[in-house]
């Protein structure tokens, strides 16, 4: 079993991520010792419990200054394996990391505070969640200490997520009442919940299964350049999907064209194989330097080809301030392919809090909603639907160098 799983922590603002986060690192003993020290005389000095917020706070600064954390993955352990949780602020700059795969996660923690129940981000957040094809899901009902430990507002607040999320294809594998701030349910079981006989956070977080590894899916190896060194020419990029081979014949799409593939170059030196999530290059057989062979052509298996189309249909989220509009042209990034592309349609715009259908055939789009979009591009795009190949299967808009909208094929 792969010794890491990451996960994305979402919630509605104030809702306790940064204190569940917190909560998580501390007692898992994740943080560094004088940190850990830093915490526990916090809580002599004061009421007896920590203010785990001040841990994101640290760990923010760290960021600021480049310092131990990165800046959107955190790291903890437990007995069975290691997790990093990809804290994205914010649902745009969640959904656009997501999009771009600058982060990608395997499983997700949606946060809802007792006392207020679901809110816009948290209706927003569950859709963007069904929308990235993320089923693994973990709900965690916090701040239960607010209703008094009650059952019944418990169940309450689970009832109406799960309903909202079924509506999205979502089923949680598990609903979990906490405190993260006193650790509730989270490392160690509630005295004052003890009408709950289901597993704690950490015992959850340990039941999700790491997604399956991409090197079982479709070859695609975007090529992000070609290089010549020592005559020859080699094809360099980050392999997507699949297995490629030496000896191997590969179609590169949108050119048509196919190739043997001669060896695999990494810094080492030469490989017979790469798989799935390595940085190779390719150097082709004698004869394989094709014409028009370069930047933003995929290497495919020739029997599991993509979608290679100047027509694209395609959910999109919406995320600046000047909204979208029908006849407007815009760059399209999908991989390593970037075209321009005129807006033809916008279907079913919606409001991605309430999903309620603003129009059926729209003018514009506004920032934070939703449409399904005809997009006619100036050249071909080599694509999958996002379900089989997330890096084909996603893409970007662009204005100017601004990324203003994410998208995925289904």
């Amino acid at each position: 079993m792969r010794e890491d799983l990451k996960f994305v922590a979402v919630g509605h603002v104030d809702h306790g991520k940064s204190t569940l986060i917190g909560r998580l690192l501390y007692d898992t003993g994740s943080l560094p010792p004088d940190k850990m020290d830093e915490v526990r005389q916090m809580s002599e000095q004061g009421d007896g419990e920590p203010e785990f917020a001040f841990v994101m706070d640290h760990l923010e600064e760290e960021r600021r200054n480049r310092v131990t954390i990165d800046t959107a993955q955190i790291f903890f352990k437990t007995a069975r394996r290691r997790y990093v949780i990809i804290d994205a602020p914010g649902h745009k700059q969640f959904l656009k990391n997501m999009i771009t795969g600058s982060t990608q996660a395997e499983a997700a923690l949606l946060l809802v505070a007792a006392e207020e129940g679901l809110q816009e981000q948290t209706h927003r957040h569950a859709y963007m969640l069904g929308l990235l094809g993320i089923k693994q899901l973990l709900v965690v009902i916090n701040k239960m200490d607010l209703v008094g430990y009650r059952r019944d507002r418990f169940e309450q607040v689970k009832a109406d997520i799960t309903r909202r999320l079924r509506e999205f294809g979502i089923e949680p594998a598990l609903v979990i009442p906490i405190c993260a701030q006193r650790g509730d349910n989270v490392a160690r079981r509630s005295d004052n919940m003890d009408w709950y006989d289901g597993p704690t956070l950490l015992e959850g977080l340990d039941r999700l299964v790491p997604a399956e590894s991409a090197e079982n899916g479709p070859l695609r190896f975007p090529v992000q350049d070609v290089y010549p060194m020592n005559g020859e020419k080699v094809l360099v990029g980050r392999l997507a999907s699949g297995t490629v081979r030496a000896g191997q014949t590969v179609i590169f799409h949108p050119l048509g064209k196919t190739a043997a593939v001669d060896y695999v170059k990494v810094f080492e030196g030469r490989r017979d194989t790469a798989v799935a999530g390595e940085s190779i290059g390719l150097v082709l057989k004698a004869g394989g330097a094709l014409q028009g062979l370069g930047r933003g052509q995929v290497a495919c298996d020739p029997d599991k080809s993509p979608n290679v189309t100047n027509t694209i249909q395609a959910t999109v989220f919406w995320m600046s301030g000047e909204p979208l509009r029908k006849g407007d042209d815009i760059e399209l990034k999908c991989a390593t392919r970037q075209v321009m592309c005129k807006v033809r349609k916008i279907r079913d715009r919606m409001d991605s809090s309430s999903l309620e259908i603003l129009a059926a055939d729209a003018d514009e789009l506004r920032e934070t909603e939703v449409a399904q979009l005809i997009l006619k591009a100036d050249d071909y795009v080599t694509m999958d639907p996002f379900e089989r190949v997330q890096e084909t299967g996603r893409f970007v808009l662009m204005r100017d160098t601004d990324t203003v909208a994410g998208g995925v094929v289904h």
